[in-house]
């Protein structure tokens, strides 16, 4: 309500219109302020007992951020309309900056609900070595917008979530046992028997490789230029590749001492004597 210009003038009549504004506006910060430490103490009890539930610790924190935003915003407009404003019309023009900020903010917007999804799905953790967007390490973070990862060479990759979960997750740490599969190439006059019981050896010495499944070796294709075996056993995930190469090597070392060659693309060519041309 305005004031007249002799209630602007008179103290009494002036301090009796303020009084009631002060008060609003004195109600209106304890409002925000008790209000947000309230918000705050609920939401750290809600993550305190996500965490009790073994919720993974990413998820309780999203919850918990989303949570606390909502707390604020109904504490906020309380406030508001304590001291008169129309909060119908402040939604409004809250309603339009968000929209505003969203268009602006799209690509943004798709990483933060392909983080969502993440975080709900989960199909790898921290730690987990991963395949993602092209591009292979070990989980260090996931963000709500991203996640980062660290390359076999100790790069750090930060990839955004739309990339990631509209492409395909390949997670090698998934499962506790992973399968190591070579492929050995023998020429065709090697001793196929024999290369078949040093390859089979080896496997069964190989004490990170697991009894069950039973390691195999087996003949696969006769290619062009030499027999091809696909020599196969499981081993614990923590330990394929260090097992893969020390395969590699003894296979290579076993093969060279029993004299088996190990062919490789070649051509042969036959020279032909060509009879002088006759005298035309």
């Amino acid at each position: 309500m305005a004031l007249s210009l002799e209630k602007l003038t008179d103290p009494v009549a002036l301090a009796d219109a303020a009084l009631p504004l002060l008060i609003n506006v004195i109600a209106a910060l304890l409002i925000f302020f008790i209000g947000k430490w309230v918000v705050a103490r609920i939401v750290d009890l809600m993550k305190k007992a996500l965490r009790r539930r073994n919720v993974d610790e990413t998820l309780s924190n999203f919850i918990g951020n989303i949570a606390f935003a909502l707390g604020v915003a109904v504490v906020v407009i309380s406030a508001l309309g304590r001291i008169g404003v129309d909060t119908t019309s402040a939604a409004a023009v809250l309603g339009g900056a968000a929209l505003a900020v969203g268009l602006a903010l799209q690509g943004q917007l798709s990483s933060f609900a392909a983080g969502v999804m993440l975080i709900l799905f989960r199909p790898f953790q921290k730690g987990h070595f991963v395949e993602v967007a092209g591009k292979m390490g070990t989980v260090e973070e996931i963000t709500i917008v991203a996640t980062r990862l660290a390359s076999t060479d100790n790069q750090e990759l930060t990839i955004p979530n739309a990339q990631v979960w509209s492409n395909v997750i390949t997670n090698y740490s998934a499962k506790p046992t992973r399968r190591v599969d070579l492929l050995v190439n023998i020429a065709y006059s090697a001793d196929l028997r024999r290369a078949k019981d040093i390859l089979m050896g080896i496997m069964q010495e190989e004490s990170r490789l697991l009894a069950e499944p039973a390691p195999s070796v087996l003949v696969t294709n006769l290619g062009d230029n030499a027999v091809d075996l696909a020599v196969r056993g499981y081993c614990n995930t923590s330990e394929w590749w260090a097992t893969r190469c020390d395969l590699i090597e003894r296979i290579k070392l076993a093969l060279d001492d029993e004299g088996i060659e190990i062919p490789f693309p070649q051509m042969d060519l036959h020279v032909r004597d060509m009879a002088p041309a006759a005298n035309a």
